[in-house]
Parts: C-alpha cells; structure tokens; sequence
C-alpha cells in the first residue's frame, strides 16, 4: 500500500494553518491538481547536492531513503528549480520539453500537451517550493542552523514567480506578497541583530 506523497505532506502542514488558512491551502490549484498528475516513483529530494559524479553508473544518488510514488513533475521540478542553484526560464522550459519526449518515448503518461505537462511541473514545484521553505525556516528557528538561509530567497522567488504565471494562483500570490516578502527584509534584521548578540554574548 502506498501513501500519496501530495496528500502526506498536505495534511503534515495542516496543524501548522488556522481553519481560514486551511480551507484557503486546500483549495489551492497546487495542491489539488497534485493528485491528478499520474503517479511515478519520486525520490523526493532529487536535486544537484544529492547527485555524485562516480566512475560506474552515473550518478550516483543519494538520500532516497524517503522515496515514493508521487506526481509525475516531482523529481523534475526538484532538479531543474533547485533550491541550490537557478537556471534561465527558457533552458528549464526546454529541459522539461526534452524530458517529456523522453518520457513518451519510454510509454510514460505526458499529459495532453507540452502545455499541460509544463503546468503540472509549475505546480507541483509551488508545493515542494514552500514545504521546503517551512523547512529551512525550522532549521533556523528551531534547530539555529543558518545554512539554508541564503538559499531562502531563491526558493521564495520559484513560488512568487510561478504565483504570477497563473491566473488561479493571483491569490497566493498576494498571501505570500503580504505575508512573507512585505516583512522579509525586517524579519532578517531581526534575527542578524539576535546573532550579533549572541557572538558577543560567546566572544
């Protein structure tokens, strides 16, 4: 038996929301339409630092003890809008077609267009996107790691880039404008005053 990787991590964020917030999540296009993307198996974490260059069967992958089935675009998104590294729209998009032919070739479902095949990739990379937000926050905040933190605005701009190529997402968009991005900026000063008194507390 097999658990649906959308609806998983849907209801793992659910306690985090107020019942306005969780309604609003629901109903999103993101996350809805994840569960009518045709069903692979996704390594769940398939981007650039979990792929080693080795002599025999390249690459090599690691990290792939969360592995499931999930939608189609998963992997994909993971690896072409790496958190860790950003590419120009126009190759991604290119890549995705590529891998689309590839992917018909081989008797895997494509979608009914190169269209549809790219929004399933859009949205889905919205719902990893800010799961993987709320992580390197936690591991800030919770955890006082700060390595994921120069990697937060990339992150953030694969969410608010997508939220403005699609008409059903104008509303997260203003949610995340609103509620993230208007107080970044004195959210990060905030926390790098609190690291300078710390360093001075330890100096």
């Amino acid at each position: 038996m097999h658990e649906s990787l959308a609806v998983r991590e849907i209801e793992t964020g659910a306690d985090l929301l107020s019942d306005a917030e969780r309604v609003f999540y629901g109903q999103l296009p993101c996350f809805v339409e994840a569960l009518t993307q045709p069903e692979v198996f996704v390594h769940r974490d398939y981007h650039a630092r979990n792929l080693m260059v080795v002599s025999e069967r390249n690459p090599g992958i690691i990290d792939f003890q969360d592995a499931l089935r999930g939608p189609v675009g998963y992997d994909l998104v993971s690896l072409l809008k790496d958190c860790y590294i950003a590419w120009p729209r126009e190759r991604v998009v290119s890549w995705v077609s590529g891998y689309r032919r590839e992917l018909g070739s081989q008797g895997g479902d494509t979608g009914a267009s190169e269209g549809q095949f790219l929004r399933w990739f859009d949205l889905i990379g919205v719902q990893r996107h800010i799961k993987v937000l709320g992580i390197f926050c936690r591991l800030w905040y919770r955890d006082g790691k700060p390595g994921y933190l120069p990697d937060l605005p990339r992150t953030l701009g694969y969410v608010r880039d997508t939220c403005a190529r699609y008409a059903e997402l104008a509303a997260l968009g203003r949610f995340i404008e609103q509620r993230a991005v208007a107080q970044l900026a004195r959210a990060n000063a905030r926390e790098a005053a609190g690291v300078e008194r710390g360093a001075g507390t330890y100096a």
